[in-house]
């Protein structure tokens, strides 16, 4: 009997070890994890070039106008604005310049018109707007802003979504506005050659992705598209997944490079998927896709990418990429090559 009554108390004893062990499991505080204020991160395209081609003073020019871009959007957010609002200044702000390939300084088609597409995407609740072929949006970002918050669409295109974005008050131009003398010579020496020029050799789509105060995510992408492009081509830029894509579980992403690629690689969207299903982070995400997917297929291309919890990225397989970053009580930093080293703290 007392043998007997050992053994019970011993299995009692040994079950109240175990729960005592599993409730301290249970009670075990999760690792801190660091958070961002907030961040920015913007490119200015990708493509293979070398800056002994590119004058000292046209490098500064770019440095500044991507500085002023997200100056912008650190403006934005400490105003208490939202990632979407950050994106769309920083956008803006290289739209309306004619360095890059996007809003003013967009390439022209074969036909000798600009025809440009864009997107954003809403992290918070996975809302997206786009335009593509437009002709006379000032801004395409904010026309695909407008097809977001005020169509019942995700897409509109050419003289649609051009008659739209002047039907709910943004800024629309005549066609001339997008002519620039340095983009239509870069035409005539691309017609003059025979030769179809693609994005492997040039730069300049531009996009962005901001992490806000409150952890939402948002991420844009505007271009001009392909140069010497033919008959009603769309790229990457205005394609949900391809271009741009944001979701606050994993991360924002921006693209740049050979359209074509991107699209077949839903790349994006790839990079988000690969962080959700793999528990990849957002760095050996993005260089599966782009320094393995893409570039096994020859695609040539870089992204831009912020994840949940406001960390930073830029990877590229060219030669370089313009680009630059910002986090909340630091100074932006910028690049256009390969030759710099990432910083991100």
């Amino acid at each position: 009997m007392n043998i007997k009554v050992s053994k019970i108390l011993l299995l009692l004893l040994m079950f109240a070890f175990a729960l005592s062990n599993c409730s301290g499991q249970k009670s075990k505080k999760p690792e801190n994890i660091t958070k961002s204020e907030y961040a920015i991160v913007i490119h200015g395209g990708a493509g293979n070039f070398s800056l002994d081609d590119i004058s000292k003073e046209r490098q500064i020019e770019y440095q500044e106008k991507l500085k002023e871009s997200l100056l912008a959007g650190k403006k934005v957010l400490k105003s208490n604005g939202s990632a979407i609002d950050a994106v769309e200044a920083c956008i803006n702000i290289l739209e309306d310049s004619p360095l890059f390939n996007a809003g003013k300084g967009s390439v022209f088609t074969h036909s000798g018109t600009n025809e440009m597409d864009a997107s954003i995407m809403n992290g918070n609740n996975r809302n997206v707007g786009a335009v593509a072929g437009v002709k006379h949006i000032k801004n395409p970002i904010s026309g695909a802003r407008a097809v977001m918050e005020k169509s019942k669409h995700v897409m509109l295109s050419g003289d649609g979504a051009d008659r739209f974005a002047a039907s709910v008050g943004l800024d629309t131009v005549a066609i001339d506005y997008f002519y620039t003398e340095r983009r239509w010579q870069q035409l005539q020496q691309i017609l003059k050659k025979e030769k179809q020029q693609g994005l492997n050799s040039k730069k300049g789509t531009v996009g962005c992705v901001v992490y806000d105060k409150n952890g939402n995510l948002a991420a844009g992408t505007s271009t001009g598209g392909m140069g010497n492009k033919m008959y009603g081509r769309i790229g990457d830029s205005p394609i949900v997944g391809c271009g741009s894509f944001a979701d606050n579980n994993t991360c924002g992403i921006s693209f740049t490079g050979h359209g074509e690629y991107i699209i077949r690689m839903v790349a994006a969207h790839d990079i988000a998927a690969l962080m959700e299903y793999k528990n990849m982070d957002l760095k050996a995400a993005m260089t599966e896709v782009i320094l393995n997917k893409l570039k096994k297929i020859g695609g040539d291309a870089g992204a831009i990418g912020i994840d949940k919890n406001g960390n930073i990225e830029m990877i590229f397989n060219t030669t370089g990429m313009f680009r630059g970053f910002l986090k909340a009580g630091k100074e932006p930093e910028i690049f256009l090559d390969s030759s710099n080293t990432n910083r991100f703290k």
